[in-house]
């Protein structure tokens, strides 16, 4: 979220003439500005360490005790491998699309492309790692201008989307079951960041900017004048944005994720 052209994916609103009333990045130090707002926010931060612990864990269990079909990757390979594709999907979420359909503060990204491919290599804990430091690698270089909720509904909604296609892939690794892994993950994220937008994220902006929810609202009638609430906001710019970025996501992944895969096995072995 930002005052003029710099968003944050599911959160960015920028309202002429408002400040955040919390600590922004733009320029110098990003590092010391980075602790500086990890102080201020720390309650918040707890809430999300604690959520990406629990995911962690969830995924952890799953993979131990459910899935019997898990990649034999030495820790120094796998620990590469999160890393390098953490480190893509990091740079993806600079690159925000503007939708003619939502309003200007619902920008897609497409940082959840290495992150699936990261897990349909290495599980559903690779996947949810490297969600979580795609996200860092944005708040290093980039930084917060939503007091860390826009990041947090970022990590929240992907690991929507990249457990539940990781989970049925993992379960037996054949081309159907990545397309139907990656069709449940499209419905998770489709149904989960559009309630997680009408219940949280809208009304937590409206206070972050100190604004009426009216005033958002207005913001997408002036793209579709059927959007005339909190519900048909979701309705008609939610829902196709969550829908849209899933069926791109998933398709790319598609076309991407055997060359991929091909080329690491072939760096495992040496050729």
């Amino acid at each position: 979220m930002k005052e003029d052209t710099e968003q944050e994916s599911y959160s960015a609103v920028s309202v002429p003439g408002r400040r955040m009333p919390f600590r922004a990045f733009s320029g110098g130090n990003h590092m010391n500005n980075f602790l500086s707002s990890v102080k201020e926010n720390l309650a918040f931060l707890l809430v999300c360490l604690l959520t990406f612990a629990g995911l962690f864990l969830i995924a952890w269990l799953i993979e131990r005790f459910l899935l019997k079909s898990r990649r034999n990757v030495s820790g120094a390979r796998y620990i590469c491998y999160v890393a390098v594709f953490s480190a893509l999907a990091g740079a993806l979420m600079f690159l925000e699309i503007p939708l003619f359909f939502a309003p200007s503060f619902y920008k897609l990204d497409l940082s959840e492309i290495p992150v699936l491919i990261c897990t349909f290599f290495l599980g559903p804990v690779a996947g949810v790692v490297s969600e979580f430091l795609k996200v860092l690698i944005k708040l290093l270089f980039k930084g917060t201008t939503t007091a860390f909720v826009g990041d947090f509904a970022n990590f929240a909604v992907g690991c929507s989307m990249v457990l539940p296609a990781s989970i049925v892939y993992h379960i037996r690794k054949t081309r159907s079951t990545a397309i139907l892994g990656m069709v449940i993950g499209t419905v998770c994220l489709t149904v989960f960041g559009s309630l997680f937008n009408a219940v949280y994220l809208l009304p937590r902006f409206a206070a972050l900017f100190g604004m009426p929810m009216d005033a958002i609202i207005g913001m997408g009638t002036a793209v579709n004048a059927h959007i005339t609430s909190v519900s048909t906001l979701v309705l008609f710019a939610v829902v196709p944005f969550n829908l849209l970025k899933g069926i791109v996501v998933s398709l790319i992944t598609f076309l991407l994720y055997k060359r991929v895969e091909k080329l690491l096995i072939r760096e495992r072995s040496g050729v």
